[in-house]
């Protein structure tokens, strides 16, 4: 069998029950679904370079007011204003601000060992903040975290910087040490630590603040202040652009940070839940096999929580897929379900698992005894498949939301493309599909369609029209690059605010 049709963009329910597609028209109009729940003040902390807390605190005043596109544009609507949009506020009177010395990250920054580099100028941030966790009593709901662009340039596993004269050759000297082995000296024990990090700046921020539990917000400083930073006038205006869609970013993701759903589906199948497994090799070298597993659950109020699975060798080099062994599968997939029953108050009729790779026996083996007596459970492949594509007659590409099924199981969704609400298309380019695969259980290969499609507009790190892909991947490689940004991270299970 082979048959084409398209299905109805998924509606998301705003206050007062309201449904509409777009999440800016929604929160205009109605305001966020926990608007009763969530409002009024909120306290929040600022952590950086004094010229950059500044910078940040003129933006966040900004934001409180209307934000108005220089030309009227459809897919990039005005911005009414954080209260106006989610009935909060930001408790300037008791704004708790940490300063972090210019002259310390520039320091750090010359250190042209990366390992070195980024642990120092990581702790110049989570040292403060853990200290402020653990001692003081005024709350902090958010962190907002604002760091110079150099840190997020010279931050990154692939950066590189002139030579420096740095502690070079004392850091390669903790680096060849094996971990664990202490050495005569001090200095160098404190120098062996940082080799335990991944090179990345903001996965090892988190990482770093997971034990203690702080929500963050890291903010670039040219993100909310070019206009002051950059000099070509034309780089300016071709930026200006893009400043509404940047304050219902950044106002979207505190709304939820601080506990609120701004949205959730128009179209809620109840006790459904739906599990992203998450992978990441803890050692990038092909024929390694150790990786790290976790599990992203999102339930049917679109909120999400992480669970962290063992370390083990999920991989497989001849294949490249990912796999656990049944213990482990029946562990991470109990965890889920129990969680899924403190929050909801039974077990969920039916669990939809999303992966990148097909599911083995042993693993599935796994998981069916966890639900056993629980929960039926479905398993989905998903993978962007650039095979090929559908090309229209038009002036703009297929639409968002198009499908060709091909067999009972399988078949591709189209989940960028044109949006007649928006008058445009997503992304420049033609869109490539979704292959989606139902390879364990039985259902509707439409249902599953329609799943996907709908879970590709709870990305509530941004507030845009739809994503390319579920919720329940999107994240997946961010998560597991967090989770093994450091050697031993502990961690107990987390709202998935933790990790965007």
């Amino acid at each position: 069998m082979s048959k084409l049709f398209h299905m109805q963009e998924p509606n998301l329910t705003f206050g007062y029950g309201q449904k509409l597609q777009d999440p800016r028209d929604g929160l205009m109009l109605f305001g966020p679904f926990t608007r009763n729940r969530i409002k009024g003040q909120v306290n929040i902390g600022i952590i950086g370079p004094e010229r950059q807390r500044k910078y940040l605190k003129e933006y966040l005043i900004r934001i409180h007011k209307p934000i108005f596109p220089e030309v009227p544009d459809k897919a990039r609507p005005y911005f009414p204003g954080l209260e106006a949009a989610f009935d909060i506020f930001i408790n300037f009177d008791n704004l708790i601000e940490r300063d972090i010395s210019n002259s310390e990250i520039e320091k750090y920054l010359r250190y042209t060992d990366g390992h070195q580099r980024i642990h120092n100028i990581t702790n110049l941030y989570t040292n403060p903040i853990e200290k402020y966790c653990n001692q003081e009593e005024m709350p902090v709901t958010v962190w907002f975290v604002i760091i110079p662009d150099n840190v997020y340039i010279y931050g990154r596993p692939k950066s590189h910087i002139p030579k420096a004269d740095d502690n070079i050759k004392d850091g390669l000297r903790a680096k060849s040490r094996k971990l664990g082995q202490p050495f005569l000296f001090d200095d160098l024990n404190r120098m062996q630590e940082a080799y335990e990090f991944e090179v990345n700046f903001h996965h090892q921020l988190k990482a770093k603040l997971l034990t203690c539990k702080a929500v963050t917000q890291i903010m670039r400083e040219s993100t909310i202040a070019y206009d002051q930073i950059w000099e070509n006038d034309d780089r300016i205006k071709a930026e200006r652009k893009f400043d509404t869609a940047k304050a219902w970013n950044i106002t979207t993701t505190l709304y939820y940070k601080v506990g609120g759903i701004p949205w959730k589906l128009g179209y809620i199948r109840e006790k459904v839940c739906y599990v992203g497994l998450v992978y990441k090799k803890t050692d990038t070298r092909e024929d390694n096999t150790n990786a790290c597993c976790a599990a992203q659950m999102f339930l049917d109020s679109g909120d999400g929580m992480v669970f962290r699975g063992n370390l083990g060798p999920w991989y497989n080099p001849t294949t490249k897929e990912y796999h656990l062994r049944k213990k482990d599968a029946y562990e991470l997939l109990t965890q889920s379900l129990e969680a899924f029953k403190e929050k909801s108050g039974s077990y969920p009729d039916q669990i939809f698992i999303h992966a990148r790779t097909n599911f083995n026996d042993d693993e599935w083996e796994g998981f069916s005894s966890a639900a056993l007596g629980k929960a039926t459970m479905v398993g989905i492949k998903i993978k962007s498949d650039g095979t090929f594509k559908i090309y229209r007659d038009y002036s703009y590409c297929v639409p968002r939301g198009t499908v060709l099924q091909v067999t009972e199981v399988q078949g591709y969704l189209w989940s960028r493309g044109f949006v007649p609400r928006l008058q445009t298309q997503m992304g420049l380019e033609i869109p490539n599909p979704l292959k989606i695969e139902i390879t364990r259980g039985a259902v509707e290969f439409e249902t599953v369609c329609k799943d996907i499609l709908a879970l590709t507009k709870l990305n509530y790190n941004a507030c845009i029209f739809g994503d390319g892909l579920p919720v329940t991947l999107r994240f997946a490689n961010s998560i597991g690059e967090v989770l093994t940004a450091g050697r031993n991270i502990k961690t107990d299970v987390l709202m998935f605010k933790h990790y965007i």
